[in-house]
């Protein structure tokens, strides 16, 4: 299997269960690992023969900087899914991390975050 890495994107969202960061939002980041055939796009020198990090960039930020969602659980799930069904057939697998760096608990910590895997990724 071969894979596609978008790292650290940055975005801004007002994700949370909160009242204050439904309303002054915050920062997150999110990684995505696309499992894909690159064969035919390393042969070929295509771009018609792989997945386009520009399109699943803007469907993270779409959904990031879009509705609103209480869990980063759910923001992982729907940028899974979207990316699952508009590359459906190219794309076997997709792995999704949400980074919350700065979530309003009290403590001391790097970050909280989410991971979740659809389809098949080995």
């Amino acid at each position: 299997m071969d894979y596609i890495h978008l790292r650290e994107m940055q975005f801004f969202g007002y994700h949370g269960v909160l009242p204050e960061e439904t309303v002054l939002g915050q920062r997150f980041r999110a990684s995505v690992s696309l499992a894909v055939d690159l064969q035919q796009a390393g042969k070929t020198d295509n771009l018609d023969n792989t997945v386009s990090y520009v399109g699943v960039y803007d469907i993270c930020r779409e959904v990031i900087e879009g509705k609103p969602f209480k869990l980063i659980e759910a923001v992982a799930e729907a940028v899974a899914s979207r990316v699952l069904s508009q590359y459906e057939g190219q794309v076997k697998g997709c792995r999704v991390e949400i980074i919350k760096p700065d979530p309003p608990i009290p403590g001391h910590y790097k970050e909280v975050a989410v991971e979740i895997v659809r389809g098949i990724f080995q």
